[in-house]
């Protein structure tokens, strides 16, 4: 706890009062470990400039009432056996005051947007069909903690611990040139490529400055939400683009957009690959009705079953398209280490508005990832992760053929699999039954953007469940939905 808190000399309670209602707010707040000594009566006292004997008493009183004991050569601490107790509003020693109503002074509440849904505690869900996790058996840990090793070396430190203002570092941006753009048919100069937070810091970094209140956004629907809601934070109209079995639907509503965003090598949530065809198509779009493209490469180089289709950005010959990749869905979801790739212009006003936020990502997990690659680790990485996410969806396609044969499964693709329910079934209904059987499941609706959408889908996603759980869990699923389907025809819904 800090030994240090106002005190008001003025105020009609004692400072004895005082010293008393700060330490009982942080004791029952949960501020002051129970395994930590509190300050010493003589230290505490010095801080705060009251007498020693003002503190003593403190103590002596809250070892009476309970909330400290006093352990000997040791000091006091707070009692591990105080029940809990319903957080205290912090005061002054004068009354406290009415909390301040934030309602007015918030000009946007991201709160309030619906997200897809997520869910922070997967790890106790027996079955967690999650998306965007990776089972941690699946992580590197041996190739890792070398690089973080060597990244910590007397030189490496002596590159990365200082403030690079707005730069990144350009062991990273050469790994990324050469190693990871040239897999996805991409060809970048340094002054191309702009270190991110993950993706989601390059699509906010793009609205603001591609987007305003007179700019028409378009997105796959069903899509990625949270790229709508960054779209909507700048006022633009959010305009929803129809999505079919190869992808987006190239037609008439894509002429009024200034920005499309789109996930091409696999289509957030149905997961299918958007064909030559459609790409050369929506490229020539583009260059009719003047608009750009976002493409959202979340999966880049989890492909298995077929040669990998190049990137859209691959085809791009007039910078039309910004890429954005991420490695968090191979190396790990938490490192939160994206890039950007587009033209010289835009990337260095990007640059220049990512230094009005945070200057740059940290250089200590930019140079460890930047070895990482380097080393080769990432290439024996991405091999493996195919291997292991080929053999899980082949096991995910045979449950689902032996336990849910009414249901229809889109193409199994990265690390996930949408899948279409029986007619009349609600897939957020079965999505809140299944998690009461410790199974954990998306549903449909968490990815709609626009209205009208069926409501019978749910998105299945093997990156986080071990192999020995997901027949067992498609099992409990299919109990889980006959059971829902027997209630919806009693009920005659």
């Amino acid at each position: 706890m800090p030994a240090l808190f106002p005190l008001d000399r003025n105020a009609p309670s004692t400072l004895q009062q005082q010293v008393r209602e700060h330490l009982v707010n942080a004791i029952l707040n949960g501020f002051i470990a129970a395994d930590r000594a509190l300050p010493s009566c003589r230290n505490l006292a010095k801080n705060l400039n009251v007498a020693r004997n003002t503190i003593v008493q403190v103590y002596d009183d809250l070892v009476s009432d309970g909330y400290l004991i006093a352990r000997e050569r040791r000091g006091y601490f707070v009692n591990p056996d105080l029940p809990a107790a319903q957080p205290a509003i912090p005061g002054t020693g004068h009354g406290s005051l009415p909390a301040l109503d934030w309602t007015h002074r918030l000009k946007v509440s991201p709160g309030q947007q619906p997200n897809a849904s997520l869910s922070h505690n997967w790890q106790r869900y027996r079955y967690p069909f999650v998306y965007s996790q990776l089972d941690s058996s699946l992580f590197p840990l041996d190739h890792w903690r070398k690089c973080w090793r060597d990244a910590v070396s007397v030189q490496a430190i002596k590159d990365w611990s200082s403030d690079r203002y707005d730069s990144d570092d350009p062991l990273l941006l050469e790994q990324l040139q050469r190693r990871i753009l040239p897999g996805r048919g991409i060809q970048a100069h340094t002054d191309e490529i702009l270190i991110t937070v993950g993706s989601q810091q390059a699509l906010y970094l793009l609205a603001q400055l591609l987007l305003d209140e007179k700019s028409c956004f378009g997105i796959e629907d069903p899509g990625y939400p949270s790229a709508a809601h960054i779209a909507r934070l700048f006022g633009a109209r959010v305009q929803s683009l129809a999505v079919d079995k190869e992808g987006l639907v190239i037609n008439d509503r894509l002429s009024g957009c200034r920005a499309i965003y789109l996930t091409p090598s696999h289509q957030c949530p149905t997961t299918v690959t958007l064909p030559l065809e459609r790409r050369q198509a929506l490229l020539e779009q583009a260059e009719l009705h003047d608009f750009l493209l976002i493409e959202d490469d979340y999966e880049m180089e989890m492909n298995f079953g077929s040669h990998p289709t190049p990137a859209l950005k691959s085809m791009d010959n007039r910078g039309r398209v910004l890429y954005v990749g991420s490695l968090s869905k191979t190396l790990a979801p938490g490192l939160r280490l994206g890039f950007l790739v587009g033209p010289a212009p835009l990337i260095r006003e990007a640059r220049n508005l990512r230094q009005l936020m945070l200057r740059h990502p940290p250089l200590n997990n930019q140079r460890a990832v930047a070895l990482f690659l380097s080393l080769g680790y990432h290439d024996t990485l991405v091999r493996k992760l195919a291997r292991e996410f080929e053999q899980r969806a082949r096991c995910l396609s045979d449950a689902l053929q032996q336990h849910l044969p009414d249901c229809r499964a889109s193409s199994i693709g990265g690390s996930s699999c949408w899948l279409t329910l029986p007619a009349g079934l609600d897939g957020t209904e079965l999505k809140k039954r299944a998690a009461d059987h410790g199974l954990l499941i998306i549903s449909g609706d968490s990815y709609h953007i626009g209205a009208g959408l069926p409501t019978n889908t749910v998105k299945l996603g093997f990156s986080a469940i071990p192999l020995d759980r997901i027949e067992p869990g498609i099992r409990l699923l299919a109990e889980v939905k006959a059971e829902l389907a027997k209630k919806q025809e009693k009920e005659g819904i």
